[in-house]
C-alpha cells in the first residue's frame, strides 16, 4: 500500500463534530495518563518499547493527546497518514518494537469508550481503527522511507 493510497482510505473517515473535538480535547490528559498507568502495569513493557524508554513512551502518549486533539478539530487525512509514518520511524528508531503500537493502539481505544461518551467514542474510534487496520502499510513504509531522505511530503 503506498502512502496515497493511505491518504485516500483515511478520507473516507467523517470528520468528527466540534462536540466531540471539545469532549476529547477537555478528557485527554486523562486519558493520556490512563494509558501511561496500563502501559506500565505491562510486563512485557520494556520487549515493546526497549530498555530505559518509558519516559519516551509517556511522553509520546501525552503528545499523541495533543496531537489527535488538533486533528479532532481540524480533520485532515494527509497529515494523520503523515505524522503516522513520521511516529513508525522516530520511535522505531530508538527501539520501539512494532508490536507496541498494536498494544497501545487498543488500550487507547479502550480508555477512550471507559472515558468518553458513547457519541464522541463512536466518532472518534474509526481513526483508531484506521490506525490499527493499517500497522502494517505504516511499518512497511516507514522502514522503506529509513533508506531514503525524506518521508516524501508532497502533496497527493
Amino acid at each position: 500500500m503506498t502512502r496515497l493510497e493511505l491518504i485516500t482510505r483515511a478520507g473516507r473517515i467523517t470528520a468528527p463534530s466540534p462536540e466531540t473535538a471539545r469532549e476529547f480535547e477537555a478528557a485527554a490528559p486523562v486519558l493520556a495518563a490512563e494509558l501511561n498507568r496500563i502501559m506500565a502495569a505491562r510486563p512485557d513493557l520494556t520487549a515493546l518499547i526497549g530498555p530505559n524508554n518509558t519516559a519516551m513512551m509517556e511522553d509520546n502518549h501525552r503528545n499523541h493527546a495533543r496531537f489527535m486533539t488538533s486533528l479532532l478539530w481540524l480533520y485532515d487525512p494527509q497529515i494523520l497518514v503523515d505524522t503516522a509514518l513520521w511516529v513508525f520511524q522516530a520511535y522505531r528508531a530508538h527501539g520501539f518494537q512494532l508490536t507496541y503500537w498494536p498494544a497501545q493502539l487498543d488500550i487507547w481505544m479502550q480508555v477512550l469508550e471507559e472515558g468518553l461518551s458513547r457519541e464522541a467514542y463512536v466518532e472518534i474510534s474509526p481513526i483508531y481503527l484506521f490506525m490499527i487496520v493499517h500497522q502494517p502499510a505504516f511499518a512497511s513504509l516507514s522502514e522503506n522511507s529509513r533508506k531514503q531522505p525524506s518521508l516524501g511530503q508532497s502533496k497527493p
